[in-house]
């Protein structure tokens, strides 16, 4: 593992040394944890490698099951910023993505795989383990989802930014991620995040400058690493197949933060200019409250 970031943004060094979990699914350094969650990335083990629900034959039998809508597969050779609808597909079904991922050169994910009852109760099994910390942070734990991704050795996963707490799990293969400090508003402004907060798209264009607010993480199978909420990041696969496993979840804080950028983003379309989210605490909780009024009148749809 490597970490860089500039003086002003330096946190002392990610734990790389945690021990594989002696008892229960995840190894977590409970200080490291309280002082990093959804600020900054931190290493985490696991133990899921050799389960049998991430073997190959076992994911085909998964995405046969799911609805089209539930998976997303295209080519893997990408660059680093591309637009999501221009993203070219890799003229393959799920299937054959599937049983070809290591040759086929392509990136596939299989999204909400809690529908299956068995992923389901591995998903809980490991946020019953991630519950007494986040709790003590941002309590309320709720809408947990879980993705699988499967990748072709090389390929890139574009830069983008996400909506939930997130723990990705390195199962098979290696990656790199990198990732940028989501909190600079001069590399994530407020009308990047209303955009994405109104599902207006999740892609971002890097620039160089990036780099000198960045972390680069190397994941062997075995490892896991958190993604704060909004952190931009892109992914560079090994030389191997790669299966991830990514357990997330939302907690109220976060409807909260949707609602107040949904929120800006309308006022800025009235030709206003609000002030920041978490500048006028005052105020975020009166425009809080609007979108909640409006919702209960039908005036706003519910997500």
């Amino acid at each position: 593992m490597i970490a860089t970031l500039a003086p002003a943004d330096a946190p002392s060094a990610p734990n790389a040394g945690l021990r594989k979990p002696a008892d229960g699914l995840l190894a977590v350094d409970a200080a490291e944890f309280s002082q990093r969650f959804s600020r900054e990335p931190f290493l985490i083990r696991h133990s899921l490698c050799d389960h049998p629900l991430f073997a190959l034959e076992r994911l085909l039998k998964l995405a046969q099951t799911l609805p089209e809508e539930c998976i997303e597969y295209n080519a893997g050779k990408l660059p680093v910023s591309i637009e999501h609808d221009r993203t070219p597909r890799n003229g393959l079904s799920p299937d054959e993505t599937i049983r070809r991922i290591a040759e086929c050169k392509s990136w596939l994910v299989l999204k909400y795989v809690e529908r299956d009852p068995a992923y389901r109760e591995l998903l809980d099994a490991c946020l019953a383990e991630v519950r007494p910390h986040s709790d003590r942070i941002a309590p309320g734990m709720c809408h947990a989802q879980a993705f699988v991704f499967i990748t072709s050795p090389g390929s890139v996963t574009p830069l983008h930014i996400d909506p939930e707490h997130n723990f990705l799990l390195q199962l098979r293969g290696s990656k790199t991620v990198h990732m940028y400090n989501g909190r600079n508003r001069d590399l994530v402004s407020e009308q990047q995040l209303e955009h994405f907060y109104c599902d207006r798209g999740r892609n971002m264009e890097h620039q160089p400058w990036f780099e000198d607010h960045s972390w680069t993480f190397d994941l062997p199978a075995g490892q896991g690493l958190h993604f704060p909420v909004t952190f931009p990041h892109w992914v560079q696969n090994g030389d191997d197949v790669s299966i991830s496993f990514s357990i997330t979840f939302r907690t109220p804080d976060l409807d909260r933060r949707r609602a107040l950028y949904e929120m800006n983003s309308r006022l800025r379309a009235w030709k206003l200019n609000p002030p920041p989210i978490g500048a006028r605490p005052w105020r975020d909780e009166m425009l809080f409250t609007a979108f909640r009024s409006a919702r209960r009148l039908g005036l706003l749809k519910r997500r």
